[in-house]
């Protein structure tokens, strides 16, 4: 991924970034610059936070990236997935019921979550909720479409 420009976000953008992720994940990302990035290449929008790309948009929306969730751990909307659906969650496929341990109550359908493996605790993606967190677990069906996972470019870049 070619960067096409970079340019520090005002104080207005940074809050809301801020705010977003403090609402939605309970995440207090503090930190000295945020810029964000156009690529020639891609169709990412992407925030450095303190030049590591932490923040990306999804329908709008300010998310932590893979790398951003484990720098700063999420407590809300997350999903986690035993040891046997890694491998597929790291290669870019949506996560299935038969994988998932756990989920949050607070995850709506819609909402953009975080897939979190349980043996180690590292977060593999980010991907849209088909379903409630109450929901997900059980015996077949797709119930996150994966978005941005390890591996993909976004996880590859880096300044």
């Amino acid at each position: 991924m070619e960067v096409k420009s970079r340019h520090h976000l005002r104080s207005d953008e940074v809050d809301a970034i801020t705010a977003a992720l403090s609402d939605n994940l309970g995440v207090d990302l503090d930190a000295d610059s945020f810029e964000k990035v156009a690529f020639d290449d891609s169709d990412w929008n992407v925030v450095l936070v303190d030049g590591d790309p932490l923040v990306l948009y999804l329908d709008d929306e300010p998310f932590l990236t893979v790398q951003g969730a484990n720098q700063h751990p999420p407590r809300k909307h997350v999903v986690t997935v035993d040891a046997g659906a890694v491998s597929f969650v790291s290669d870019g496929a949506d996560i299935m019921r038969p994988g998932i341990t756990e989920a949050d109550d607070d995850i709506g359908a819609g909402d953009l979550v975080v897939i979190n493996e349980e043996s180690h605790g590292k977060f593999l993606a980010v991907g849209r909720a088909k379903t409630d967190g109450d929901d997900m677990v059980g015996d077949s069906g797709k119930v996150v479409e994966s978005l941005h996972h390890v591996g993909d470019d976004l996880f590859e870049f880096s300044v």
